[in-house]
């Protein structure tokens, strides 16, 4: 169903924002009835380019082509009306109103002047079932899991009339099964005619499911291949200018002494009477399925949540943990699923972002000392090779994977016995992955104990010396390293498996 006129075409685009080229003469043409896959590292321009395309940036030099004329989209509101739905990295969800509100939002609609709210419900459940999702419409988005937000998020794209869908991430929080429930709905609107504009780190997803893959790199353009002309290495050396092994060289750390300790612990959000322990030097993964009860498992042992029953304990230590400060003062750590809601303070810079769970160090009587400040984070930020520019700019102008380490710094800052690690490579490129795997060998080299959660299974089974499988808020089966295949935990984590639950 490829078109032989592009239906989207970029041609020589430049975008400047202040001190940064995002977009130097980069050309791109979308047909209908093609995904088209966007690749490249963090800060690479991926995004820019589709913000360009969805009118909420203007190209400060070169064309944007719809169907052959040249358009100046002005706003998002005029993309839309071009038939552009976008799914962003950022959620544009409004999480005080329901589920149907926000697939609506700006639309909703009217049955003789008032608004239709049981259209507007239906329409909902109707956008939700093409992803094979039920939520409830009158639920409020707050009160969803981050996985049941981007369903939300995408549902209000697919919902449109739209000729041009763009997924920027898409997947970022989803388990296997969601991945493969969503490129089974492009599949579908690929074989309707839409344009899908596909933009991901993963570069297997990218195989999966495109058949034309396009590689940015510093706002420029690399190269454009069709899928089946490449190879996943071919497609890294693009991105990065060299070649990379994907694969992780995990270091074998892990001691007997063990380093946390958990009993039977139980919360009022999902976590169901949870026991396993974590050696010093040892990474634990934690599989599972979307809504499992993995993060929720993390947000207790960080005291988020308040235990209802069971025990914690660090080095032999029993622990009350009421507050992230007290789980903090005990030595454990949590990397959250969504840094920037949970994780990141966007008005900070780079070194306050570090220094924030250990103040104590850079105290001089009852002052804090910038330039101590300054000083320890400057060597954390080297060593983790973060941008230089997080020194002086807020946090909210990094990439994704510098934004990631900014937050690795912190517990390494701060005096950490154990690191939770939750989605620790989301949304971050092939390089700084690398850098993630790398500290995760010198952190379990230095007898800390690592907790990863990530909907990533080949990672997971790569990083990992034991997997606990979590499904309905328990673990339901332990494994070594090389104990378990990617398809055979996919069947425990979906509980299509028959092996005998462990306790």
């Amino acid at each position: 169903m490829v078109g032989s006129q592009p239906l989207w075409e970029l041609r020589s685009v430049v975008k400047t924002f202040p001190g940064v080229r995002a977009l130097d003469d980069v050309s791109l043409a979308l047909h209908t009835g093609e995904t088209h896959a966007l690749i490249g590292e963090n800060g690479s321009g991926k995004s820019t380019l589709a913000k360009i395309l969805s009118g909420v940036h203007q190209p400060d030099a070169g064309e944007v082509l719809h169907e052959g004329e040249s358009v100046t989209l002005r706003g998002p509101h005029e993309a839309q009306s071009r038939g552009v739905a976008t799914f962003h990295q950022e959620f544009s969800l409004v999480p005080e109103l329901s589920v149907a509100e926000n697939i609506y939002l700006g639309r909703l609609p009217l049955r003789r002047g008032v608004v239709d709210w049981e259209g507007a419900r239906q329409g909902a459940v109707e956008a939700l079932a093409r992803l094979d999702v039920a939520i409830d419409p009158d639920r409020t988005v707050a009160s969803l899991s981050v996985a049941e937000q981007q369903f939300v998020e995408i549902s209000k794209a697919i919902s449109r009339e739209m000729t041009l869908l763009i997924l920027d991430e898409p997947t970022a929080a989803l388990g296997p099964a969601e991945i493969e429930r969503l490129h089974a709905v492009i599949r579908l609107l690929v074989r309707q005619g839409t344009a899908i504009l596909y933009i991901s780190h993963r570069l297997d997803e990218v195989f999966a499911v495109a058949e034309v893959m396009t590689v940015v790199k510093d706002g420029r353009l690399v190269g454009t291949k069709a899928q089946r002309d490449t190879t996943v290495r071919d497609a890294v050396r693009m991105m990065i200018g060299s070649d990379l092994e994907e694969h992780f060289e995990r270091s074998e750390n892990a001691r007997e002494r063990p380093r946390l300790e958990v009993r039977e612990l139980r919360t009022e959000n999902r976590v169901n009477g949870v026991s396993f322990a974590v050696a010093e030097g040892e990474v634990l993964g934690l599989g599972g399925i979307a809504g499992a009860g993995r993060t929720e498992i993390a947000r207790a042992l960080f005291g988020v949540d308040r235990s209802i029953a069971g025990e914690i304990l660090v080095d032999g230590r029993p622990c009350s943990l009421r507050s992230p400060k007290d789980a903090i003062d005990a030595g454990i750590a949590l990397l959250p699923e969504d840094r920037k809601a949970d994780g990141l303070f966007f008005n900070f810079e780079g070194p306050a972002n570090i220094t924030i769970a250990g103040l104590e160090a850079i105290r001089i009587g009852p002052l804090l000392s910038l330039a101590r400040e300054r000083r320890r984070a400057r060597s954390l930020m080297q060593d983790l090779r973060i941008d230089p520019k997080a020194e002086d700019r807020s946090v909210r102008f990094l990439s994704g994977g510098n934004q990631q380490k900014v937050m690795l710094g912190r517990w390494l800052f701060a005096p950490t016995r154990v690191l939770i690690l939750d989605e620790p490579t989301q949304g971050v490129d092939v390089a700084a992955k690398q850098e993630v795997y790398r500290v995760i060998n010198e952190l379990t080299a230095a007898g800390i104990a690592i907790v990863v959660i990530s909907s990533d299974f080949t990672e997971l089974l790569a990083i990992s010396d034991r997997i606990a499988v979590v499904r309905g808020g328990r673990i339901i089966h332990f494994a070594g390293h090389g104990e378990l295949t990617e398809h055979e935990l996919v069947e425990l984590a979906a509980g299509a498996a028959t092996s005998e639950e462990a306790a």
